[in-house]
C-alpha cells in the first residue's frame, strides 16, 4: 500500500530518500527512480535544482 502523502522514508536511502520516497508514492522501485533521475540529468533542465527543492520540502517519515 503506497503512503498518501509524499515523504522520504528513514530506511532505503542513497543521498537524501527523494527518490526512494517518489519511488514509494508511485509504486516503483527505488533503484529504477534513480536510474532515471540520473539518465534525466544528462538533459538540460532544472533536474538538480527540482531535487533539492523536494530535499527541502519532503519531510522524513
Amino acid at each position: 500500500m503506497a503512503p498518501t502523502t509524499l515523504s522520504r522514508p528513514r530506511d532505503n536511502r542513497r543521498i537524501a530518500g527523494v527518490c526512494a520516497g517518489l519511488a514509494a508514492r508511485w509504486g516503483m522501485k527505488p533503484g529504477t527512480v534513480r536510474l532515471l533521475f540520473v539518465l534525466s540529468c544528462l538533459l538540460p533542465g532544472p533536474q538538480f535544482v527540482v531535487y533539492l527543492v523536494l530535499w527541502v520540502i519532503m519531510p522524513s517519515r
